[in-house]
């Protein structure tokens, strides 16, 4: 009998980066990613801990951080936070965030459930304004903004991270194509052709 299993596939098999003097698109796969909450009554000793093992406070308003040992806090909802580091050696932020908060929070994995699509240069904030019903001009959302929102009918965490423009959105993996097309419809005018 013939030996079956599951085999990681990229969500991105149908993508081919983009890159022009107006836009830069980066499929970012070797993130790891893990969603965490605040245990009943453990808010403050959790932002200690992590301010302990990281160096940062969790954020409390939508916006991201980055802390120590290249771990991004992103604000994910009221006592919720979505964190981003690369895959480095094996790195796991589920396996390592339940040894360094046990208790003080609920972390569940999100490696394997989202991607975080990378946009960036001189048109993406006009890109990005196309389909995220916010206002991304440079006085309201800037680096270390982020919030939970939509791109056309897909469901995304988006933040800045510096003045480029440079933005990562999150969203889940079972969406990339959708998210895909309507990215690759709104960056036309600036020379960015579907594959």
């Amino acid at each position: 009998m013939a030996k079956q299993g599951l085999t990681a596939t990229s969500a991105f098999l149908h993508w081919k980066p983009v890159a022009n003097s107006n836009l830069t698109v980066d499929a970012r796969e070797t993130l790891t990613m893990a969603s965490f909450a605040a245990a009943k009554g453990k808010k403050d000793e959790l932002n200690a801990a992590v301010r302990a093992a990281y160096g940062v406070d969790l954020p409390k308003t939508p916006s991201r951080v980055e802390g120590q040992q290249g771990v991004a806090f992103v604000w994910a909802g009221p006592e919720q936070w979505l964190a981003v580091a690369e895959r480095k050696d094996g790195r796991d932020l589920e396996t390592e965030f339940k040894k360094t908060f046990g208790p003080l929070a609920s972390v569940v994995d999100q490696s394997d459930g989202r991607v975080v699509v990378r946009i960036s240069g001189p048109r993406a904030r006009e890109v990005l304004a196309k389909g995220i019903p916010l206002d991304l001009h440079e006085t309201a959302f800037r680096p270390g903004s982020a919030a939970i929102t939509h791109a056309s009918h897909i469901g995304v965490i988006l933040w800045q991270i510096d003045d480029k423009p440079t933005y990562e959105v999150a969203l889940f993996r079972s969406y990339v194509d959708s998210f895909a097309h309507w990215l690759l419809d709104s960056a036309a005018e600036y020379g960015v052709a579907h594959a």
